[in-house]
């Protein structure tokens, strides 16, 4: 309904308006500090509706809007809005013809996260509607808003839902709640009643429990099925429909546990949002995705609900420098309310890298002179202030408060061995060092789909210190890849590699910008089998085997290990969740060595090609 949209730049040097589409990211917009877009249409009003909705998603940073006609409720135009992940919702009469101008600035305070850094090309932060622009067409009264959060019980499960219903007048009617299996589950299904009281014109939320008996659960993939609920909300001749999964996330001393089980994490960090984004993480053997200082869009997170890829979701906060604590805690607030009904949501986090200690490059004499200077600057980044805004987050979502670099005194942990410091192979003495909970970044940069010189997200001159040439690059990243997301398995950690596609021409993904696949890629996946062995040591003389099992069940399997003409086996069993420790075996100088484990089921290979 919203077919063409004119947007001009606001204030000095303006210049004539544009036609543009919407929901998108004019790259014409690019520098600008605030854009106004305009739309107009006819009366969108028949048959027997009697309001128009305006819907907004994606409003990035902060949005202004203006309607012509009357607004239904309180609230009069213009409209601010100050949280662009957050739905944006407008009932109004419309005037014969209406006109909506939507007026989107850049980020005024620390809250515009990844896009308002030099991480992503200038185009990828355009002030703009990115997600949804919409004019829908209602009776009056209509539910314009169901949000659910699912919550296990020792009986079975609950969901709490928050209907938001509009009507133009008082109001005491019943709403009348479906629940049915989504997709081809196949579990029976619920109905039930509830009353909405309204005093007046306007917006009224009303809450309410559905108790669902013997719960179809949801899973990450390679734990069990991503089991799915719809529930829909009807009140009159309008209904509103949500799909929800049941399941619950706990962060423990052992790590993530859902609905009760361990679930080990194998991740990477998302600096793009792209649906096709979950699949590429899924082909690298990620069970979850970290939206890195940003926040996904709904499309993301429904391929993650599918796909059973559990979602790390940052606050847009990124960068040293102090910030609006209450600014920070009511953002944390939204986005675990807008959503809540996701079962992929499984991590919040609150503030992304709060110093910039390697900013200015490699250290010298490494982990010696590392020490050091990491001593210098060590504090508690998990406190006062990402832990005030950590506390605002439900108790029902876990949450890491920040991800700082080694010495920050943070569970989550940043650590850029081979590219910032040190070489990849220190990475276990730097987890052994400086302790973390979740590994939440690491890699390196390589060459992609364009030009490095200028390249977003990559640092040219850690690039030059590392590699001579783009082919060069490229199978540098992916040796960095391996040795780090080996060494965080190893040591038990959850490993979440930084990161998936390339914002730019190059950059630090395993895919470049156009989704094209790196040989980190490949690396990356091998790393994070779910069954996989490892050497602890692959560059001396000696090393033992670690075999890490992530399955949800126990495993029982043949180790066979082959190099320089020798080879040898051995039986082992894994518990679920855990690991296998043993040998060692000899590995003679320059000679490639080769780690498989056989099971019934198949069997997974894992090749050390090491120099003399």
């Amino acid at each position: 309904m919203l077919e063409e949209w004119r947007a001009t730049r606001v204030g000095a040097g303006s210049g004539a308006a544009e036609t543009v589409e919407v929901p998108g990211r004019p790259s014409a917009f690019a520098d600008a500090d605030a854009v106004r877009y305009v739309a107009e249409v006819e009366d969108p009003l028949d048959g027997g509706d009697e309001v128009a909705v305006l819907h907004l998603n994606g409003c990035y940073a902060h949005a202004t809007v203006e309607l012509s006609g009357s607004v239904l409720g309180p609230r009069e135009t213009p409209i601010s809005h100050d949280a662009y992940f957050a739905p944006l919702r407008i009932p109004f009469r419309p005037t014969d013809e209406v006109r909506i101008a939507v007026t989107c600035e850049a980020p005024r305070d620390r809250f515009g996260g990844l896009h308002d850094t030099d991480r992503v090309p200038r185009a990828a932060g355009v002030p703009a509607i990115w997600w949804a622009a919409d004019l829908e067409t209602n009776p009056l009264p209509y539910v314009d808003r169901v949000t659910v959060r699912p919550a296990l019980t020792d009986e079975g499960a609950r969901l709490h839902v928050r209907t938001t219903v509009v009507a133009e007048e008082q109001l005491e009617e019943r709403i009348t709640y479906s629940l049915k299996p989504a997709g081809d589950l196949s579990t029976r299904g619920t109905m039930e009643r509830a009353t909405v009281e309204t005093a007046g014109p306007g917006a009224t939320t009303v809450e309410h429990t559905i108790d669902v008996r013997d719960p179809a659960l949801w899973w990450p993939r390679g734990h069990g099925e991503q089991h799915r609920y719809t529930l829909r909300a009807s009140l009159g001749e309008s209904e509103y429909a949500v799909t929800t999964g049941i399941r619950s996330v706990a962060r423990t001393d052992d790590g993530l546990r859902v609905n009760g089980e361990p679930v080990p994490v194998r991740g990477v960090n998302l600096t793009t949002a792209d649906p096709a984004d979950v699949e590429r993480a899924a082909a690298c053997n990620a069970n979850l995705v970290r939206a890195h200082a940003h926040v996904l869009p709904p499309a993301v997170y429904e391929a993650c609900d599918e796909a059973g890829l559990m979602v790390w979701q940052d606050l847009p906060l990124t960068g040293p420098g102090a910030f609006d604590v209450d600014r920070g805690r009511d953002l944390a607030r939204a986005v675990a309310e807008t959503y809540r009904h996701h079962p992929s949501l499984a991590v919040a986090g609150v503030h992304d890298e709060p110093t910039a200690a390697f900013a200015d490059g490699l250290g010298s004499g490494f982990l010696d002179s590392l020490r050091l200077r990491w001593r210098a600057w060590r504090t508690d980044y998990d406190g006062a202030p990402a832990g005030r805004v950590g506390e605002a987050v439900p108790d029902w979502l876990p949450v890491f408060p920040a991800v700082g670099d080694p010495g920050t005194g943070t569970a989550a942990r940043r650590l850029f061995p081979g590219w910032d410091y040190a070489t990849a192979a220190d990475a276990p003495t730097l987890l052994d060092r400086y302790p973390a909970e979740v590994l939440a970044e690491f890699g390196a940069g390589a060459a992609g789909a364009g030009e490095v010189a200028g390249a977003a997200d990559l640092d040219r001159a850690k690039y030059d210190a590392h590699v001579d040439g783009d082919d060069e690059s490229l199978a540098y990243q992916a040796s960095v890849l391996e040795a780090v997301a080996a060494a965080g398995r190893i040591a038990g950690v959850g490993t979440i590699a930084y990161s998936l596609r390339d914002t730019d021409g190059a950059g630090m993904g395993v895919y470049d910008v156009d989704g094209g696949e790196k040989p980190g890629a490949s690396a990356l996946a091998q790393a994070f089998e779910p069954v996989q062995a490892f050497l602890v040591s692959p560059e001396s003389g000696t090393s033992e085997v670690v075999v890490c099992n992530d399955l949800p069940t126990a495993l029982s399997a043949e180790l066979h290990w082959e190099t320089g003409g020798q080879s040898g086996s051995e039986s082992i069993s894994v518990g679920a969740g855990e690991r296998w420790r043993g040998g060692p075996i000899e590995l003679p100088a320059g000679e490639a060595v080769t780690l498989e484990v056989r099971t019934d089921a198949g069997s997974v290979a894992n090749e050390y090609h090491r120099g003399e």
